[in-house]
């Protein structure tokens, strides 16, 4: 089926008991054995829920993975396929990814890393070590858009030996599908795109194959950061309209940046060319706190991938735990903001984000 129907259909046929066309959402921690040794399939729903069931079927079988987990957080997801790696394996990470990802990585967990520019495939080569156990890639990264040649450094991360693990988030698997790639897992920060609606915190690992979903299931159980069965619910609702979500983001995406470009208070738009998140340098620090307090339609709000335009100050906001000589070389200056374009009617974006920029010239 297309991926657009499969979506449509996520977490349907779960109940033959009633037919029920919405997934049940089954509260419940623990079920009762049919006897000594037999077991429903279900036992606590720390290990196994049937609500997070059907949505970590669900994102499986979007993303072409044998396995899917679902999270409290898109943190904790990562943080459960960190789990694979010993105190003394080296992991290559996206130099200008997400700050969360920064600080749970470097001052949390304490992962002996490299971060590199991932879009040079020849860069990646170079930053690997013999102790290295895989390369975390984000495409596009967050905030400055680069895409990653995901089907080279799965033929790099083949030669080393090294898990490739790609966070989807901005893409969603209706955009890209890295495990198909031959990417080993996906991880994503359900909060985002795939739930939509800014009303659910939730995180997703896909496995390519069936004793990696199982390593990443065991770490799982014992951290016990699971997606509560409401809140999978919410995931599952939030999929059935990805598609058409995902095409009107887009379109909408590339008409704000084109309207960016053309304004003579942006210096430079940072655009991958796809998706619905986009970053731009204002011409001066200045204009930041005015367009920040004069937006009316677009929301000064962290997070992305809702149906709302969300705009942000990565400064101050989501990579404020990065060193600022690091965020300085790698772009994300004070004059960056970050837009995660919503489904309104373009034209009213652009007109919200038109006298925001020209509201002290008024």
């Amino acid at each position: 089926m297309n991926i657009a129907t499969t979506l449509v259909h996520a977490g349907t046929r779960r109940d033959p008991a009633t037919g029920a066309v919405a997934v049940p959402v089954h509260h419940s921690a623990t079920y009762q054995h049919p006897g000594l040794g037999q077991s429903t399939g279900y036992d606590y729903s720390r290990t196994k829920n049937p609500t997070r069931a059907a949505l970590e079927d669900a994102l499986a079988q979007l993303e072409g993975g044998a396995r899917g987990l679902a999270f409290a957080s898109g943190m904790a997801a990562l943080h459960c396929a960190l789990q694979l790696f010993g105190p003394e394996d080296h992991v290559v990470l996206t130099e200008d990814l997400y700050g969360g990802t920064y600080r749970l990585v470097d001052r949390l967990l304490r992962v002996p890393h490299t971060f590199v520019d991932t879009s040079r495939v020849e860069a990646v080569r170079a930053a690997l070590r013999p102790d290295t156990r895989a390369l975390l890639v984000e495409s596009p990264t967050n905030p400055m858009m680069k895409t990653a040649d995901l089907p080279a450094l799965v033929a790099l991360a083949r030669e080393a030996g090294i898990l490739l693990i790609v966070d989807n988030t901005f893409y969603t698997p209706y955009l890209q599908r890295p495990l198909e790639l031959g990417a080993d897992i996906v991880v994503h920060s359900a909060t985002k795109y795939l739930a939509g609606h800014n009303d659910v915190v939730a995180g997703a690992l896909v496995a390519r194959d069936a004793a990696l979903g199982e390593r990443l299931a065991y770490a799982q159980n014992g951290i016990g950061a699971i997606l509560g069965p409401q809140d999978a619910y919410l995931v599952i609702r939030g999929l059935k309209t990805l598609a058409l979500r995902m095409e009107k983001h887009q379109a909408n995406a590339r008409e704000v940046a084109a309207f960016l470009e053309r304004h003579p208070k942006v210096a430079r738009v940072y655009y991958p060319g796809a998706g619905g998140m986009l970053s731009f340098d204002v011409t001066d620090p200045a204009l930041v706190p005015q367009v920040l307090g004069a937006v009316k339609l677009c929301l000064f709000a962290e997070s992305l991938g809702g149906v709302e335009t969300l705009i942000t100050y990565p400064t101050t906001q989501t990579h404020a735990d990065i060193p600022a000589e690091r965020r300085a070389a790698l772009g994300i200056s004070d004059r960056l903001l970050r837009l995660s374009v919503g489904i309104e009617d373009c034209h009213d974006i652009i007109s919200d984000l038109a006298q925001a920029l020209d509201a002290g010239s008024r």
